[in-house]
């Protein structure tokens, strides 16, 4: 439902001359657009930010790759050489959440880790909702146990999927019910899953690969 002071300036903008004015007609065309139009920049009170925006704290490195921080946002990279992975990864566990970033997907595969446990081949063991600049994006991967979980259909990641930009992607876990979504539209969904039902988050970069990818406004709601 729109505000009660957009409604009042839509029907004071409805109004005829000599009501209004040319100019208080183009303030209040301005104004409703700057609501409707604008997202809200931070998440409802029950939200919290994952992610300080500033600092590593709440994280620690992993194999290798690099980590920056740069503006508002985290930098992570690596070289085509260097054939081991890297993540970032959360130092507490985590159980019943929805987890939600944007990410840019420059050059390189990538992925949003979460309920894994630091062990096995590549450093984590656990869920990944793939990000990628060319494909596979918002599907399910369990490293170190059953491969693709939920792979989407290419046709079907071109709908949710924009490549070269800011993207938003959102993991819900309840017990064995996982939905991930990319930019608002489900791309993965599981019921009774037998997977991890607790463990980290983490943010990776592919080993074997040059990899450049961006990630920002990392919140968490958990349930």
């Amino acid at each position: 439902m729109e505000p009660d002071f957009v409604r009042l300036a839509t029907d004071l903008m409805s109004m005829p001359a000599p009501f209004h004015t040319s100019r208080m007609k183009s303030l209040l065309t301005l104004l409703i657009a700057l609501v409707v139009s604008s997202p809200l920049t931070a998440p409802a009170a029950d939200w919290r930010s994952l992610w300080d925006g500033k600092s590593m704290q709440g994280w620690h490195v992993i194999g290798k790759g690099q980590w920056k921080v740069e503006g508002n946002a985290l930098h992570a990279t690596n070289v085509k050489s260097e054939k081991d992975f890297g993540h970032l990864v959360t130092d507490r566990d985590y159980t019943n959440f929805t987890v939600r970033l944007k990410y840019k997907a420059v050059k390189g595969n990538s992925g949003l880790y979460f309920r894994v446990a630091e062990k096995g081949f590549s450093g984590v063991t656990g869920f990944q909702a793939e990000i990628d600049p060319d494909k596979d994006a918002g599907g399910l991967y369990e490293t170190n146990g059953r491969s693709w979980v939920s792979q989407p259909k290419p046709e079907d990641v071109t709908k949710w999927y924009k490549p070269g930009v800011w993207n938003e992607m959102s993991v819900t876990a309840r017990g064995g019910d996982i939905v991930v979504t990319v930019n608002g539209m489900k791309s993965a969904v599981l019921k009774n899953d037998p997977g991890r039902p607790s463990g980290k988050f983490a943010l990776q970069v592919h080993g074997g690969q040059d990899v450049d990818v961006w990630f920002k406004d990392i919140y968490i709601q958990e349930h």
